[in-house]
């Protein structure tokens, strides 16, 4: 299951998964994508290892911000990853 998460000024959207728990760790995994005119540009990045599963339309320096973003916010995507995604009242 994906939840949403965030939407960016470009139209990318960030959602993210339940949190996995494999036994030894627990993690979640975060999907970016943004509408081309081709189809879509999409990324994926496994939390806490911050290891980019799938790249395909971004940019290096597009992944980094991703990156930097998700240093920021890997407290509450656990979180909300924790608790079935963003209550929203």
């Amino acid at each position: 299951m994906m939840y949403p998460y965030m939407s960016l000024p470009d139209e990318t959207e960030i959602v993210h998964s339940q949190l996995i728990d494999d036994g030894t760790s627990k993690k979640v995994i975060v999907h970016f994508e943004r509408p081309t005119e081709e189809g879509f540009d999409s990324a994926r990045c496994e939390l806490p290892s911050y290891h980019w599963i799938y790249n395909e339309g971004y940019s290096d320096e597009e992944i980094q911000l991703f990156e930097q973003l998700l240093h920021s916010n890997a407290h509450l995507l656990f979180k909300y990853a924790a608790n079935g995604g963003i209550r929203i009242a």
